[in-house]
Order: structure tokens, then C-alpha cells, then sequence
């Protein structure tokens, strides 16, 4: 934090993310390009034009490759001049110097040497790039500071990579337009407000029931799959049967929360006498764990056999308020946990960021065979779903998982659904 603040406090933002390396030993050169390549930055060689104003000054032994590697032997005024050169190259965005003290040269001159090659710079083309400093001298820090601008200096060069990413980072989110929160003119927030208040007022705070659930998003547009709660059998055969097959049942409790643990998910089921037994199933193995009390009926739902498990949820954080989270649904969300989160509300642009962010979003691209997912309409459900939370603060937690993403044009569906109110 306190790295990435001396940077921000003293640097320009870079251009890109085209870094150039300056040191006088090869291993810290190395060290620090393999960091800046792994935090996302780009190492290139210079330009022939600068590797030749290079090879006029420095030895023959020395690298003028990126890193550029002047060796031991560099003086104050080579770290001038090179400074210079590659800061005023138009294909460099930034610059980050190591030095380290080998007892040939005056570390305080060296020091001096690269705030003139900034300075110089500065008056060129290289204003507006940052320049990053590592000078290691057994801990006795040497002033950088060049006219009135102060170079940060770090204790490794990975130090000095990193905060050159994050620079590069936050640089191209200034860069991008600004988003838009969209406005729902299908929305009823009154609705799912009234419905929280009043299961504050009768139970505290609780999970909702799934009939409460299912009211409160299809207040807000929200793509339910469709279904209803059955509490015997018959009426959910009856109902089974007005679906068509094959169907789902599932527990419906305000108590269990993973109500695969309990046997609670029958799939697949393809007739009527299959949903008799798999209700007979759901009801009897609570009984037998004594739980019967939970049991507010089942979910009889058509199976979406197609499509790829998302999860959305909502969790709300002391300090920033409603966050939400968006990744792989069904079981991967537990063991991958590849979820990616935004403070609420979120733009569009977040929406899209939160889609794009997760490892798992070559699966919602198409892969192998599976077509891709309907992404717009992911983009709308996550809007929607912020938007819920914002316009209703009762809504403590909220979990969609799964919910199916099926190919583009087709929608997705939110297959399960859990709300708790406080």
C-alpha cells in the first residue's frame, strides 16, 4: 500500500504497459523483468535506433537488450545518458533503474547521475512516463529526488514491478468510458420491500420461504425457472404432469441450506409415479433425522438439462455494503472458487467485467463443442440483481446457484434460489 502510494504521489500514470529495464547487474534484471511479465507488463527489446545511441557508450560487453544491462562498470554518467535514451523513446511507456553498490562507483553519484537522466528526459519526450528506482546500497537509502520531482525507490526490483503494474492497471481504468446504471421500467421494488418488511415483522430475521423467494424476484424481472411449491404428493404429480417430463423436485425449507445433504434433489425424474416416490423420499429421510419440522413442501421444477451452472450472491460487508459475486455455480463454486465481486450498484461495464474475470469464462465463450453462453442475458440478470439489492436493504444474503446459462438468444434460468432478510 505505502509502495503504490510513494509511486502515485510522485508519478505520471504510464501510457502502456511497455516497461524498459535499466541496471548495472544482470541478475536484478532478470529478476525484475520476470516479475513485470508476470504481473501483465511487456519487456520488449528496444528499437534499433536506441540500442545503437546505447552501443556509442557503453562496453562491449555489456547488454543492450531489454533489460538494458550496462554491467558492474557503469558509471553516473552512463546511467545518465542511458536514462535519457530510453525515456525519450517513443516504445517505452516506463522506466524502472536497479543499481546495486559493487565498490566501483560512488553510489550518492550514481544516484545523481539517474535524477539528471530523468531531469533531461523530463524536458523531452520522456514527461509523463514514471520512472521507478531500486537502489540497493546496504540498507543506506540514497536520494533520488531530480529538480522537484522525487523518485520512488524500492527495496527489490519485484517491489518495483508490481507497483508499476498496478499503475498500469489503474492507468487503463481511467482510460475506460464511464458506465451506466440502466433504469427497469419492469420493476416492482415496493413489492419485494412490502414482502421483506412483513416476514421481518412475523419471523426476525430468516431465510425465506420459496414462494417468498420466488415473489421477490419476479418483482424484479428476474428469469425464474418455472415451478411452484407442493406440500403432498398429489399436487405434485398433478403439477408434474402440467410441466411435462422429465421434472425436478426439491426440498423447500427456511432451514436447510444445502439440501443435497439431506437427500432433497431428486433430478431427472420421468413420470408420475417417480415424483410420488421421490416426494415419499424427501419427507421420509427428514423424518427419520427428525427434522420433519423443515419440510414446507418440495419444488417441482422441468429439468434444463443444457447450458452452463453460474452462480449469483449477494453478501452484504461492513464496510462497503452490498456485494456482489458472480462464478461458477453448482458444486465448482465450492471447489474452484473462481467468484469474482463488485461493490454495488454496478454498471454495465461491471456487469461485463464480472463476467469476463472469472477463469471459467471460456466455458460461457464456447469450448470444445459446448456452444457459448447467452452473455447479454447473464449481464442483465446480474443488473437486475444489484438493482434488487440496492432498492431493497432488508435482503441481508442472497444466493442464486445454480443458474443455467443456455446459448446465446435462449436466456438463462435461475434454477435455486435462497434470501435471507434482517
Amino acid at each position: 500500500m505505502f509502495d503504490l502510494a510513494a509511486a502515485l504521489s510522485t508519478q505520471p500514470l504510464p501510457g502502456g504497459r511497455r516497461v524498459a529495464i535499466l541496471t548495472n547487474a544482470g541478475g536484478l534484471g532478470i529478476l525484475c523483468a520476470d516479475a513485470c511479465e508476470s504481473n501483465g507488463l511487456v519487456v520488449h527489446e528496444p528499437n534499433p535506433a536506441t540500442k545503437k545511441r546505447l552501443e556509442e557508450f557503453l562496453p562491449a560487453t555489456a547488454s543492450v537488450a531489454n533489460p538494458v544491462d550496462m554491467i558492474a562498470s557503469a558509471t553516473a554518467d552512463d546511467f545518465r545518458k542511458a536514462i535519457e535514451i530510453l525515456l525519450t523513446d517513443e516504445q517505452v511507456d516506463s522506466l524502472i533503474v536497479l543499481t546495486i553498490h559493487v565498490g566501483l562507483a560512488d553510489i550518492a553519484a550514481i544516484s545523481q547521475g539517474i535524477a539528471a537522466g530523468v531531469s533531461a528526459a523530463r524536458k523531452k519526450d520522456g514527461a509523463g512516463k514514471p520512472v521507478l528506482t531500486c537502489i540497493m546500497n546496504g540498507g543506506q537509502f540514497a536520494d533520488g529526488k531530480s529538480n522537484r520531482e522525487r523518485l520512488p525507490n524500492y527495496s527489490f526490483p519485484e517491489n518495483a514491478a508490481r507497483v508499476l503494474a498496478r499503475l498500469a492497471n489503474y492507468s487503463d481504468w481511467r482510460k475506460e468510458a464511464e458506465g451506466l446504471i440502466p433504469e427497469f421500467d419492469d420493476i416492482e421494488p415496493e413489492v419485494a420491500r412490502a414482502l421483506c418488511r412483513d416476514a421481518i415483522k412475523e419471523r426476525g430475521a430468516s431465510w425465506l420461504s420459496s414462494e417468498e423467494v420466488r415473489k421477490i424476484l419476479s418483482a424484479f424481472a428476474l428469469p425464474l425457472a418455472r415451478g411452484s411449491v407442493c406440500q403432498t404428493s398429489d399436487a405434485a404429480a398433478q403439477l408434474a404432469c402440467a410441466i411435462g417430463f422429465p421434472v425436478a423436485l426439491k426440498l423447500s425449507s427456511r432451514q436447510i441450506v444445502h439440501k443435497s445433504e439431506v437427500g432433497g434433489v431428486q433430478l431427472n425424474l420421468p413420470n408420475e409415479a417417480s415424483v410420488r416416490q421421490a416426494f415419499a423420499a424427501i419427507r421420509d429421510r427428514l423424518a427419520q433425522e427428525d427434522r420433519l419440522d423443515a419440510f414446507d413442501g418440495v419444488l417441482v421444477q422441468p429439468m434444463i438439462s443444457a447450458g452452463v451452472e453460474l452462480m449469483v450472491g449477494v453478501t452484504q460487508d461492513p464496510s462497503f455494503g452490498p456485494l456482489i459475486a458472480f462464478g461458477l455455480g453448482g458444486i465448482h463454486v465450492e471447489i474452484l472458487h473462481d467468484v469474482c465481486f463488485r461493490v454495488t450498484p454496478i454498471t454495465d461495464l461491471d456487469a461485463k467485467q464480472l463476467i469476463r474475470g472469472i477463469k471459467g469464462y471460456r466455458l460461457l465463450e464456447g469450448y470444445r463443442g459446448h456452444p457459448p453462453a447467452d452473455i447479454a442475458a447473464i449481464e442483465d440478470l446480474l443488473l437486475r440483481v444489484a438493482r434488487l439489492v440496492e432498492e431493497v436493504p432488508q435482503i441481508g444474503e442472497l444466493d442464486l446457484n445454480p443458474v443455467i446459462a443456455l446459448p446465446p438468444g435462449q436466456g438463462c434460468w435461475i434454477v435455486d434460489a435462497r434470501i435471507r432478510v434482517a
